[in-house]
């Protein structure tokens, strides 16, 4: 089994506070956050390093203060400097930090609550009548309510909280003090439930403090970089990224929203980002539709030929070919890491030829997260790259083609799922994590996901179909959107069946989007190619179009069931 080679040396640790307080030391007179307060807002606040681990000590010691000290502390709130400052100081040095999607209904929220036994809860103005309206039920265990923002005379915010502890710290060094066991409940996060209902995911020091390893030995950032905060930060992809770039010293700034991600780039002149395809493939594809309007479409694919050409000889010319594209992100974009979902191969391969590095990885919220990657070093298209250093991946009762579940040995698996025991053991077997994904390995050891193991559809026949492999092909037309493939009933059986969303303007002719009838023969046609390149029994047979999104998750996964539903 091949495993991604580390390319540079890192300092291993078994506590997240211990990469934190080697950032702060080594980095601090670095920035480690640029912040403005609104999206219009002009005015940037700095936080160095060095003031960053101040507030952390000041905020962790203010909860301690209140009482917290070994307590559960959830959080709730759009990506902010309060929802990290709570998250790292909770880690390190509180208790056990509860990370909720602030894309929850009322009701998931409150059911949330009630199953982390959460003992106080961090929130934005957004959520504070559900919250503050739970003060003195007794249903709950909430005893602190902190608000990110000060929004009410009797409720406490974080920047109140951090002058309390500032006071408590003069008398009391027990945040300093406090060195958990790292094999402890560290954090509780709900799944985002793309199959099945929210399972609470325990993980502990250890589990994330191996993955910053992994990533630190990896992954090259460099402390002169900008990152965009762009993930949702309840997401262990989330946090675990925003730590990894603390633990290299690199800036960190918050992206004002999903329509803003293209300014917030040259805004802050961003030279890493974290992303999801969704949002990857939407960027390339209008920078390929801008160069066709302008007529330079022709131009880029010369380019891409000729610099693809030099670099064989030993000569890299893609930033300056390419200066013109690049400048529209930014201008100085160098890294990009992709994860949740496979990215479509054009537009991976197409942001390497223009030269920014664009790589991804796999991995779920039990592993905390990534289980596998590729690097400037390994990148194969179509693959999630190599197990990462400290990873066993196997491919469990693999059939003739040589896909079957994907199961892991490794130290960042996690403890198991809070209070369902049934449901940890059937993950849990033989020390390997089964991740319910199905997935082949090449011969040198590039991991290929091939699908999800309840999402196979087995037919009459006994042959199965995984229908992520024919939503690849489906996806590759220029119109599509998003793409859901799934077994439809039909009297005593089942048939093929695609559901797409498409960019209307595509079907524009001379400005005038054509009629629901001509582009459904359109799709039809396209979907006729696509059957005869595949075996008779994974024929698409019915075809549904729409112009409106599917339901996601806040990592843009389509919720397979519910769209099925």
């Amino acid at each position: 089994m091949y495993t991604l080679t580390p390319i540079l040396t890192a300092c291993k640790h078994t506590l997240v506070k211990d990469y934190i307080n080697d950032s702060v030391e080594r980095y601090a007179d670095n920035r480690a956050f640029t912040i403005k307060d609104n999206i219009n807002d002009t005015h940037y606040r700095h936080v160095s390093y060095f003031s960053f681990g101040k507030q952390l000590r000041e905020y962790g010691s203010g909860l301690l203060k209140m009482g917290l000290a070994g307590k559960r502390v959830a959080i709730i709130a759009a990506n902010c400097y309060e929802w990290i400052l709570t998250y790292t100081a909770v880690i390190c040095g509180v208790g056990v930090v509860v990370p909720l999607d602030k894309e929850l209904s009322d009701v998931e929220i409150l059911l949330s609550l009630k199953r982390s036994k959460a003992d106080a809860v961090v929130f934005d103005e957004r959520h504070a009548e559900l919250l503050l309206g739970l003060r003195g039920n007794e249903e709950y265990e909430i005893k602190h309510f902190i608000s990110t923002k000060k929004i009410k005379e009797d409720v406490l915010s974080v920047n109140e909280v951090t002058e309390i502890g500032s006071l408590h710290l003069k008398n009391d060094t027990s945040y300093d003090s406090y060195s958990p066991d790292p094999d402890d409940v560290a954090t509780i996060i709900f799944t985002s439930g793309t199959t099945s209902s929210s399972k609470a995911v325990m993980l502990s020091n250890r589990n994330i403090a191996a993955n910053l390893f992994d990533l630190l030995s990896t992954e090259k950032i460099l402390e002169t970089d900008r990152n965009l905060v762009f993930l949702p930060l309840h997401h262990t992809f989330g946090s675990t990224g925003l730590l990894f770039f603390l633990a290299n010293g690199a800036c960190n700034m918050f992206c004002d929203g999903l329509r803003h991600v293209q300014k917030n780039l040259k805004e802050y002149k961003i030279t890493t980002f974290v992303c999801v395809p969704l949002l990857l493939e939407a960027v390339y594809r209008n920078i390929m539709v801008n160069a066709e309007k302008q007529g330079k479409l022709r131009t880029i694919k010369l380019a891409i030929k000729a610099s693809n050409g030099l670099r064989k000889l030993g000569i890299d010319a893609r930033r300056k070919l390419f200066k013109a594209v690049l400048d529209e992100l930014g201008g100085e974009l160098r890294f990009i890491i992709s994860g949740a979902s496979a990215i479509k191969r054009e537009v991976a391969k197409g942001f390497n030829d223009m030269g920014i590095l664009t790589v991804q990885g796999y991995g779920l919220t039990e592993t905390a997260p990534v289980l596998a990657a590729e690097n400037a070093e390994n990148i194969r298209l179509g693959s999630v790259g190599k197990a990462m250093p400290s990873v066993e991946i196997t491919i469990e009762n693999p059939n003739e083609d040589g896909i079957g579940e994907i199961a892991a040995k490794a130290p960042n698996v996690m403890l198991g799922y809070y209070e369902m025991p049934d449901e940890t053991a059937a993950v849990l077997k033989d020390g390997k994590f089964y991740t319910g994904d199905l997935g082949r390995i090449d011969k040198d050891g590039y991991l290929y996901i091939t699908g999800r193991k309840k999402n196979v559809i087995v037919l009459k026949s006994g042959k199965n179909i995984y229908p992520e492999e024919l939503e690849e092909l489906v996806s590759k037309l220029p119109y599509v959107n998003e793409v859901l493939v799934y077994a439809k009933k039909r009297a005593e059986s089942s048939v093929i069946a695609v559901k797409i969303v498409y960019n209307k303007d595509y079907f524009k002719k001379d400005g005038v989007v054509l009629e629901e009838e001509e582009i459904y023969n359109l799709v039809k046609s396209d979907i006729t190619k696509i059957n005869e390149g595949v075996a008779a029994y994974k024929h698409i047979k019915s075809i549904a179009l729409q112009t409106t999104p599917m339901v996601k998750t806040t990592t843009a996964k389509i919720k397979r069931h519910e769209e099925i539903k």
